[in-house]
Formats: structure tokens, sequence, C-alpha cells
């Protein structure tokens, strides 16, 4: 005896043709917008720097790892204080919104990345926290017993770092798709849900009380048989 197997049916939200143009207008509206924040987005480009902690004379060299990673933590700031701005020629707070310091765990190295909406800008300010860094750490070399030297200036980037519009759109173009996807499968919930609320508001049939029921119908009178 053949079995057919058991049908698995969509809610009735889902059903209907129309609601599924949702999911393509969706991912096309997040495209064209995406595109569109791409095109119009101004390009930003990095540029990177990159200097070393070297112990000086009669210092013990494991100590230039931990001075990188302290110098690491406060690049920014002792560019801010230091001359790397006029170098650089931007404010402190765009040297401090726009350079990002890292050290490495196994390397007494800085790597110093400036990002500016013009290459030659980016690497002048990666380049001028990089100085900041070497004139800084010359005054206090004596207390330190470590210095940091230039390792190896920034390049001026080709390409901007920033996505395309291409890739913008595509990016735009999921996000749509699944906004458009999520609310497809929330909508028939909520309808759901609103039709249970108003078919609980709905008021019950009133009950009849036991006093006002209809008496059943009295017996009729037979005569007497003589």
């Amino acid at each position: 005896m053949k079995t057919t197997p058991p049908r698995v049916s969509l809610p009735a939200g889902l059903r209907g043709p129309g609601r599924w143009a949702v999911l393509p207008a969706a991912a096309l509206a997040g495209a064209v917008l995406g595109g569109g924040y791409g095109a119009l987005k101004t390009p930003q480009y990095a540029a990177t720097s990159y200097v070393i902690v070297v112990p000086a004379e009669k210092s013990d060299p494991s100590g230039a790892l931990g001075f990188a990673q302290a110098y690491g933590r406060v690049a920014t700031d002792i560019a801010v204080t230091g001359d790397a701005q006029v170098w650089a020629g931007v404010t402190a707070a765009t040297l401090r919104r726009s350079v990002r310091a890292e050290t490495s765990p196994d390397a007494p190295m800085i790597s110093i990345t400036a990002r500016a909406e013009k290459s030659s800008k980016a690497v002048a300010m990666a380049d001028g926290v990089a100085r900041a860094l070497v004139l800084n750490s010359s005054h206090v070399a004596g207390s330190t017993g470590v210095k940091v030297v230039q390792f190896s200036r920034a390049t001026e980037p080709v390409a901007p770092v920033s996505p395309s519009a291409s890739l913008s759109a595509v990016v735009g173009g999921c996000a749509g798709g699944l906004l458009g996807g999520l609310a497809l499968l929330v909508r028939p919930r909520r309808a759901a849900a609103r039709g249970e609320a108003r078919h609980s508001r709905q008021p019950a049939a009133p009950a009849v009380p036991a006093s006002t029921a209809v008496p059943a119908p009295a017996a009729a009178h037979q005569p007497e048989a003589v």
C-alpha cells in the first residue's frame, strides 16, 4: 500500500502571489541606496608608517617589547602634544580620529595607519605621528633605556580603501533582500495574532436564565368514564 507524504502548506499570508513581490522590491531598493551611497561618499585613502623600538646601550633587550606596547597605546597622545599636527597640517581632533597605532605581540614594532580623503594627507599624518614618537623617545631615552627609530616611511596609496559603488550596491541589495524576507515572515504572524485578538473580543451569547424557561405544556384533561 502506497502512502503519500503529507503536504507542507504555507501560511495564508504567504500564499498570495502579490506578497512575494516585496522580496525583489526590497532587494532592488537596497541595491539602489547602497550604490548611491558608495558613489556619493568621498573615497578614503590609507597610509601606514612603521617604527621600531630598540634598546639603548647596556639596556635589557627584553624591555623594548614592553615599551613598544606602551608607545602604541599613547601614540596619538604623543603626536598631539608634539608637532605632528603641524607637520601633517591637520587639527588634533583629526589626528585622534584618523590615526590608529597597532603593535605586534612578538616584535617591538609599531604600525601607524592614517586615513584621509587625500592620499598625500594620509601619508603626512602617518609620517608625522611616527616622527613625533621618534622625537619623544629621544627626549626620555635616558630614563627609559630605549628609543624609537623610523623603520619604514609611509608610501602614497594609489587606490582608496573605502568600498566602491558596485560593492556597496551588492551589500545594499543583500541587506534589502534580507529585510524583505523578514517582513514576509513576520507580517502573517501579526495578522493571525490580530485575528485571534479580534475573535476573543467578540461578546459571547447571553445565557438564558432558568426562571425564564418556557414551561412544558400541561397534559390534556381526559373525562372520567361513568
